[in-house]
């Protein structure tokens, strides 16, 4: 059994054919789905995903690629969004400085909003930061002192040094099918050390498909390559791997109810 932690089921490349590749997946063992928004358009969109199939779920947030479109966006708003029985976390959010879409104040201003509801709401708060390590873990430490929340850095490409000190914040860390790229040597040994009870396996779908599906849109199906490999550089089986990201994935999304063996 595996949980594909982090997917846009309604990007283009997925949107059209929803019901195959959900069920592509689910013939590979995988048994769940968190379905990431990134703008507010799309909250209701998502959310519908997930009240239509029982193993889908839903997040609410903005990416920070739209922070400055959403500059205004109150945390009563984010906050009224989560109540919907479907919503299980919030983002994806954070920072990035690679693109440089948004303004980096703006980014920071609203990654500390939704810290501020995943605080209030206790559900996890799932991070993108791409070369904006410093000012990443700068936010997340001094939040981290006004009270301690739940949270996730997903689609970890980050240093093997932001790694364990959000390690020691207590965050988890959720791998994506860049793991399985030749390139990726420094993450490898890194997330051979994981500890096991904070590490989490996702698609990142459609983009990012892992090897040996490079060049094709990515889909939940293939969080199953994934895993496969991470579970190789751990020297456990896959089973193994399934069960402890499974586990992981509902004691941190705890409002999920588990409804598949």
């Amino acid at each position: 059994m595996l949980i594909d932690s982090h997917c846009h089921l309604i990007y283009e490349g997925l949107v059209d054919r929803q019901a195959e590749a959900l069920t592509a997946a689910r013939a590979r063992g995988v048994r769940g789905f968190l379905n990431i928004s990134t703008r507010q358009r799309e909250w209701e969109e998502v959310v519908a995903v997930a009240h239509r199939e029982p193993d889908v779920w839903a997040s609410v947030g903005i990416h920070p690629h739209e922070a400055d479109s959403h500059a205004d966006l109150g945390a009563a708003v984010l906050a009224a969004a989560t109540a919907d029985p479907r919503v299980i976390g919030i983002g994806e959010t954070g920072l990035d400085y690679f693109y440089d879409h948004s303004d980096r104040q703006v980014q920071q201003d609203l990654f500390r909003m939704h810290i501020g509801v995943a605080r209030d709401t206790g559900l996890p708060l799932i991070i993108h930061t791409r070369d904006a390590e410093d000012d990443t873990l700068r936010i997340l430490t001094e939040e981290m002192g006004k009270g301690a929340f739940p949270a996730l850095i997903h689609c970890f490409t980050a240093s093997a040094g932001f790694g364990r000190a959000v390690l020691d914040l207590g965050l988890t860390i959720s791998i994506s099918g860049i793991v399985t790229f030749k390139n990726a040597k420094d993450l490898q040994g890194f997330v051979a050390d994981i500890p096991e009870d904070r590490l989490l396996v996702e698609t990142d779908a459609p983009f990012l498909a892992p090897i040996p599906h490079r060049g094709k849109k990515c889909e939940p199906a293939f969080v199953a390559d994934t895993a496969a490999f991470v579970a190789a550089l751990r020297g456990v089986t896959i089973e193994q791997l399934g069960a402890v990201t499974t586990d992981n994935f509902f004691r941190l999304f705890s409002k999920a109810e588990r409804t598949t063996a």
